[in-house]
C-alpha cells in the first residue's frame, strides 16, 4: 500500500501510545520530568514534532497500570518507606504547615522519585536556619515556578526529599499542575492514616 493510503492512527491512540511509552520510560530509566518522558516517547515511536502529547493525568493512570502490572513487593515496600520519611519530615517541619504532595503521596513513585513536601514560611531564610541549627545539611535546587520562594533538598536513605517553600498566603489557594489539574495534598495526620491501611 503507497505512503500516503496508509490510514493514520487516531489521535486518542496516538495520546494513549505516548502515555503509555512515558510512563515505562519514567520507571525503568528514572525520568521525573513529565514532559520529557513524553518527548522521548514520542521520538522514540517515530512520531512528527507537532504530535499532540497526553496530558500528565493520563501518564499518571499508565504509571499507576505499569507498576500495578510489573511491580513487586519490593515496589510497595519502598513506597511505604518513602511514606514513612515523608511523615517524619512533616512531622520535623511542623511550624512550617507541611504537606505531602506528588508521586509518593499518589503512589506513583518509584525508586528515581523524590519526596516533595511543601512547606510555608515567611522566608525561605526561616527554613534554611532551621535546617541549619539542627545540622541536616541541604542543597538549593532552581524553582520551577515564580509562587516558590526555594526548594531546599535533604538526602535520606530512601529518597532527596524536595522542601518546596512558598509564602503563607498560598497555603488556603489550591495549588495546579502544569496541566491544570488540582494537585492533590495531605498534612501528617492523613498521611498516618494512608500508612495504617
Amino acid at each position: 500500500m503507497p505512503r500516503h493510503e496508509r490510514p493514520r492512527p487516531s489521535s486518542s491512540h496516538t495520546r494513549a501510545s505516548i502515555a503509555s511509552l512515558a510512563a515505562r520510560l519514567m520507571v525503568e530509566d528514572g525520568i521525573a520530568d513529565f514532559y520529557l518522558a513524553k518527548r522521548k516517547a514520542a521520538r522514540q515511536l517515530g512520531l512528527p514534532e507537532h504530535t499532540t502529547f497526553p496530558d500528565n493525568a493520563e501518564v499518571e493512570l499508565e504509571l499507576r497500570a505499569y507498576r500495578s502490572l510489573y511491580g513487586d513487593a519490593a515496589d510497595a515496600e519502598l513506597l511505604r518507606a518513602q511514606r514513612r520519611v515523608a511523615l517524619e519530615i512533616l512531622l520535623l517541619f511542623a511550624d512550617f504547615c507541611p504537606y505531602l504532595t506528588g508521586s509518593v503521596l499518589d503512589g506513583t513513585a518509584g525508586e528515581h522519585s523524590t519526596i516533595d513536601i511543601l512547606l510555608f514560611a515567611d522566608s525561605a531564610k526561616e527554613v534554611e536556619i532551621f535546617l541549619l541549627n539542627r545540622g541536616i545539611d541541604f542543597e538549593h535546587v532552581e524553582p520551577r515556578n515564580e509562587r516558590v520562594e526555594a526548594v531546599l533538598v535533604l538526602e535520606t536513605d530512601v529518597a532527596d526529599v524536595n522542601l518546596i517553600v512558598l509564602p503563607p498566603k498560598y497555603e488556603r489557594v489550591t495549588l495546579k499542575h502544569r496541566d491544570g489539574r488540582s494537585r492533590e495534598r495531605i498534612k501528617a495526620d492523613a498521611l498516618r492514616a494512608l500508612l495504617s491501611e
